[in-house]
């Protein structure tokens, strides 16, 4: 098996990306078990993996349709259904009923479905060669990040309340898809 053959779909780019995937997923039982320390150093090395991913294909010329797939879906398990699932739960114990934990719990699902809209349509773009030097919306690592942010304001009660709370998470979401233009790294 050659690591460096374009064509191998376990390339040395894509099993950084399987890896990506894996972390991410491994996180999410983390969360479950209410280990949120353990999830989010899984969820930071799985943005590292992200990063190392893109880097090797492009510097061995393993770029394919495959990968770019490949690591949408790393994406949207990473970054896009693991750090909701991290902020929910975080939140659980603040519910004060169960209609505010079912109304909080749709805005994040509503966060996923529009983080997974993103995502297909920057591969879309990527398919017909339309992307520029910037990023229109947020990017769905960077939505991450922010829901990263609010989990720290929440569990060190910087921002105690969960109403403010999803309201922020709204706006992120809605950023995800919106015209805002965002520099690449």
């Amino acid at each position: 098996m050659d690591l460096f053959d374009k064509h191998n779909r376990f390339n040395i780019a894509n099993i950084v990306t399987y890896l990506n995937v894996s972390l991410g997923v491994i996180a999410i039982y983390f969360i479950v078990k209410e280990d949120f320390f353990t999830a989010i150093i899984l969820a930071w090395i799985a943005g590292a993996c992200d990063i190392i991913d893109g880097k090797l294909a492009r510097k061995y010329e393993l770029s394919t349709e495959f990968g770019i797939q490949l690591d949408s879906f790393a994406d949207f398990i990473s970054f896009v259904v693991m750090p909701p699932f991290l902020l929910f739960y975080s939140l659980k114990g603040s519910f004060t009923s169960g209609w505010e934990e079912l109304i909080v719990g749709l805005v994040f699902i509503a966060y996923i479905i529009l983080g997974l809209r993103r995502l297909v349509e920057f591969n879309l773009k990527v398919d017909a060669g339309e992307v520029a030097k910037y990023f229109e919306g947020v990017p769905t690592p960077l939505g991450a990040i922010l829901l990263w942010v609010l989990y720290l304001l929440f569990s060190y009660h910087i921002v105690p309340s969960v109403f403010i709370i999803t309201l922020l998470v709204v706006g992120i979401a809605w950023s995800l898809n919106s015209q805002l233009k965002i520099p690449h790294p």
